[in-house]
């Protein structure tokens, strides 16, 4: 611990091995949360860099249940959180969408951090139970395209820097640890569409991914929501190229924040993601997912066009079969 206080005192940074090895120490108890709330604001303070990241990210899956979805190749749809805007279920709507697309779909996700309701929200609130069991999880892809990872099952390490964590957000203070719940995924799925919060973030996980050799989709909407928002320009990165759209390329209006807010208790936010699936949801609220959808098919299929895509996820949606997967997923998780 003097080293590593020494290091942080000195301006240095860790390497990703010792990165990875002081997440391990962390995980045997050898720090207290007084120590490891110093760490942390130590590099939150100077910046966290892409070794430390892909050294923790290591470390919390080396410490964590892994899962095995063999033969099949899957994609994750993900946001960082932490935005603020509170809107409905926009990813995980759209995880089902492109699983109805006949895609298998491993999403990796928590309860709500800054809005009413996050993945696990409201997939409980449909009364499914939670497992992290590698059999059961995989006959749900298999059965349905779709299955979910809920996070406090499989990364262990969280537990332990959780009170550093919740002591430092009291003040204001967020950590690295922020960043790493969309980078450790318990299957390291093949294929991942990331929304971030802002270009910065953007930028950083660019880093990250190219060191992890996934095919990667990374979205910012500019006025900051870690998704496509339609609420005006929104930028795409994959791995070897990056535009910036307008709602108006793909034939969709620009929404307003209230188009997607996502409702004050946790019933509500299933009414929406509800609606949504059954084809009886406002135009905007539809067209929300169906262009997070189609722009996760095309991290998939980059040899298609995105107006293909969008077709794709459009006939998921409307035909059914995106509903079919929801159901399907309840009854086998239930």
């Amino acid at each position: 611990m003097d080293n590593i206080l020494k290091k942080l005192a000195n301006q240095e940074t860790f390497s990703k091995d010792q990165a990875k090895e002081i997440l391990i120490e962390i995980t045997e108890q050898k720090y207290s949360n007084e120590q490891i709330a110093a760490i942390l604001m130590a590099i939150q303070m100077r910046g966290v860099t892409v070794e430390e990241i892909l050294g923790f990210r290591e470390g919390l899956l080396a410490t964590g249940i892994h899962t095995d979805f063999s033969p099949y190749k899957v994609i994750d749809i993900v946001g960082t959180g932490g935005d603020g805007k509170n809107t409905f279920n926009i990813s995980t709507c759209s995880c089902f969408v492109v699983a109805g697309a006949g895609y298998k779909v491993a999403k990796h996700g928590n309860y709500a951090a800054s809005s009413v309701s996050g993945a696990s929200n409201v997939l409980e609130s449909h009364g499914v139970k939670f497992t992290n069991d590698n059999g059961q999880l995989l006959r749900s892809l298999e059965e349905c395209g779709f299955v979910h990872q809920h996070a406090q099952l499989f990364a262990k390490g969280m537990k332990w820097v959780g009170p550093a964590r919740k002591a430092l957000g009291q003040l204001g203070t967020p950590t690295c640890f922020n960043l790493l719940g969309p980078l450790v995924n318990p299957c390291n799925p093949d294929y991942q569409l990331l929304g971030t919060a802002n270009l910065d973030q953007q930028r950083l996980y660019r880093q990250v991914y190219q060191r992890l050799g996934i095919k990667y989709g990374i979205v910012t909407s500019v006025d900051g929501y870690d998704e496509i928002s339609l609420t005006g320009s929104f930028k795409v990165v994959y791995n070897d190229e990056e535009h910036i759209y307008q709602p108006l390329e793909f034939g969709m209006n620009v929404l307003n924040t209230e188009d997607l807010f996502g409702g004050s208790t946790i019933e509500e936010a299933k009414d929406i993601f509800d609606a949504v699936l059954e084809n009886r949801s406002t135009l905007a609220q539809k067209n929300v997912v169906l262009i997070n959808a189609a722009f996760a098919i095309h991290v998939i299929e980059q040899d298609k066009s995105f107006q293909e895509c969008l077709a794709i996820a459009r006939e998921s949606l409307e035909s059914g079969k995106a509903l079919s997967v929801l159901k399907k997923y309840v009854e086998i998780n239930s």
